[in-house]
């Protein structure tokens, strides 16, 4: 436990893409700049926006609103279906270019990134790392585009280098450091600290703490055991004050996709090809990862927002599209009518070496070679060159998404 401010030299960078997705589109399409623009996964008036534009958020259109909501505030919004393609290029050449920076570099997100600086070579550490942020800027629009912007924070932990870069965007480039910590926290809310939403709000206004500043000199036995319950009280208490507590990363415990249906009068048999597409989809993830499973899991909501379930659990490990989707489609025979949203994840995950998988039969070291052979050909040639035929045309519906908070499977 450290009860003074980390007064290190900042060796830690948060970059952050500006409106992602909006303003890759906007890079991609000159005539969309300077518009409002929202990037949905169906352009239908029911859909939730993902990202939007700038021009769209100065109108007060924000992630997660319907479509129908955001219109009424922007009337000339434009709708854009999401480009998962673009977006992958993009992640790809902002982590190259992090990359020449430092071996230590981590994605938490597809447009957010992290440098650690404390092991790159000595030339990057002589720089400073202000100098360094504004080359990285300029690179995005020498490498990508010129109308690509992100933020930019530094700091002594990956916490505070991620509050940097929240400070002025966009297109900002800010540095905490144990001097100006105070002077930070006094002009932001509880809320605006990554990792405190209105939950964990309530939880420190009932002990008295209602701004930053209070957290930051909070007795920190308060933090752990009567705001937190639990050793989170003191991790707290160290990362506010900039000492690195969050540089851990976490295996996958399972691995999943669901899907809304793009319509109420599906048949039956029409929802079962968009799971097997699903099941499809979710098998590629898994063996992405080197990982192989034991359970499945499916789910339904209905129209009248009930809430069905079932699940299993093999005595040896699977990893196959086959395999994934034969389970599922046993436990979805007991679902119930009016789907509107169906979903399937895998669970109890091991590692697809496991002896068990090798060891059972000749008929699964085959099975295995066969798969791993169509995994190559839909790595090189694209998602879904070869799939099940019983999943022809489901594409149309069920569109790859990309996800934000994790970067497993770029």
């Amino acid at each position: 436990m450290r009860t003074d401010y980390n007064s290190e030299r900042p060796l830690i960078m948060h970059i952050d893409l500006n409106s992602c997705f909006a303003t890759v589109e906007q890079q991609a399409r000159p005539l969309l700049r300077g518009k409002p623009i929202a990037i949905v996964n169906r352009r239908t008036d029911n859909t939730a926006i993902i990202t939007a534009s700038y021009e769209a958020k100065a109108l007060g259109v924000k992630v997660g609103m319907k479509f129908r909501e955001a219109k009424l505030l922007a009337p000339g919004i434009i709708p854009l279906e999401s480009d998962p393609p673009k977006y992958r290029f993009v992640y790809h050449k902002l982590l190259d270019i992090m990359r020449d920076y430092s071996a230590h570099v981590t994605m938490k997100s597809i447009d957010e990134g992290v440098i650690d600086f404390h092991d790159t070579s000595e030339v990057i550490k002589g720089r400073e790392l202000i100098d360094v942020g504004q080359e990285i800027k300029q690179r995005l629009k020498d490498e990508i585009g010129i109308w690509m912007r992100c933020n930019v924070g530094i700091s002594t932990n990956r916490f505070l280098a991620k509050t940097a870069a929240s400070l002025h965007k966009p297109d900002g480039l800010d540095v905490i450091t144990a001097h100006n910590l105070r002077d930070v926290y006094s002009t932001l809310k509880l809320t605006d600290l990554t990792g405190i939403a209105r939950h964990n709000e309530q939880r420190l206004n009932s002990v008295g703490i209602y701004t930053p500043l209070e957290f930051l000199d909070a007795d920190p036995v308060t933090l752990e055991k009567i705001v937190f319950k639990s050793i989170v009280g003191q991790q707290w208490h160290q990362r506010l004050r900039g000492w690195e507590v969050d540089d851990r990363e976490f295996d996958v415990k399972r691995v999943g996709r669901q899907y809304v249906l793009d319509s109420p009068r599906l048949s039956y048999d029409q929802i079962l090809k968009r799971l097997h597409h699903l099941c499809e989809s979710v098998g590629s993830r898994l063996r992405s990862q080197g990982k192989a499973a034991r359970g499945v899991y499916v789910y339904a909501k209905t129209y009248e927002r009930q809430y069905w379930h079932a699940s299993f659990v093999a005595q040896l490990p699977f990893y196959t599209d086959q395999t994934i989707y034969e389970l599922a489609r046993q436990l979805f025979e007991r679902a119930p009518d009016q789907m509107r949203e169906i979903g399937v994840h895998c669970y109890e995950l091991a590692s697809i070496d496991d002896a068990q998988l090798s060891l059972f039969h000749d008929q699964i070291v085959r099975e295995r070679h066969r798969t791993e052979a169509i995994d190559a050909i839909n790595q090189r040639f694209g998602d879904r060159t070869v799939h099940s035929a019983d999943t022809l045309g489901t594409g149309i519906y069920v569109k790859q998404k990309i996800p934000f908070g994790s970067t497993r499977y770029l």
